[in-house]
């Protein structure tokens, strides 16, 4: 009887065994980046950002080494008073009155003085935008497929094959109506020679063995 007891204490002990060891005790960890569109202007010193269709405003904090506030210096130099950014991060508590929290970037996905920023209606449907210049083109990923965008010409838009390569570097590639399209973007900063855009992407575009260069960010529908 005694074996048969030993036997049953020990089966009902497995249970909070295993429970022991899957417990680890450590804390969970830091919650996954957001990713938020506004304004971002200069007060007192500090980087205040106020995001799209919003009132709230948050002081930005660099979170990782992004060098924000380099970037915003450099490119509202010339004096604009307010430039749009594109940034992910971590939303955190009040940093003082007038404030309704801090923002702690860990990215800037894109920085810009003149363009489209929170009007840009077609961001949402975006995958990935790539342009640049001299002469002037604009590749759109997106809900509608692959677009090409040149001065003079009717949007070209192709069917295509996305790869990624090492290095979070990625290849989108079309070959219909007799052209061959290759799009390549590499995690890099990359600054647009005409309007001075900062983007997080570098960006080479080879159509039919000409190479044409430029940046990239991607849109809403990948972080």
């Amino acid at each position: 009887m005694s074996i048969t007891r030993s036997l049953l204490t020990s089966v009902a002990l497995l249970p909070l065994l295993a429970a022991c060891q899957v417990y680890t005790g450590k804390p969970e960890g830091p919650p996954p980046a957001t990713r938020l569109q506004g304004q971002v202007q200069v007060e007192d010193g500090q980087l205040v950002f106020t995001p799209c269709q919003e009132q709230r405003r948050f002081v930005l904090i660099d979170g990782d080494s992004t060098g924000i506030q380099r970037e915003v210096m450099q490119l509202g130099s010339d004096g604009q008073a307010s430039l749009f950014a594109d940034l992910a991060g971590r939303l955190g508590g009040s940093q003082g009155k007038g404030n309704d929290g801090r923002f702690e970037v860990s990215q800037i996905y894109r920085l810009q003085g003149e363009g489209h920023g929170c009007d840009d209606l077609n961001f949402k449907r975006l995958a990935l935008r790539a342009s640049g210049n001299e002469p002037f083109w604009q590749l759109e990923v997106g809900s509608k497929g692959l677009v090409l965008n040149r001065p003079g010409q009717e949007p070209l838009a192709l069917p295509y094959l996305e790869e990624q390569l090492p290095d979070g570097r990625l290849n989108f590639s079309s070959e219909a109506n007799g052209q061959r399209l290759d799009l390549w973007v590499a995690p890099q900063r990359c600054v647009d020679s005409m309007s001075g855009t900062l983007n997080h992407l570098s960006a080479e575009l080879r159509l039919d063995g000409q190479v044409l260069r430029g940046c990239a960010h991607f849109g809403a529908m990948r972080n």
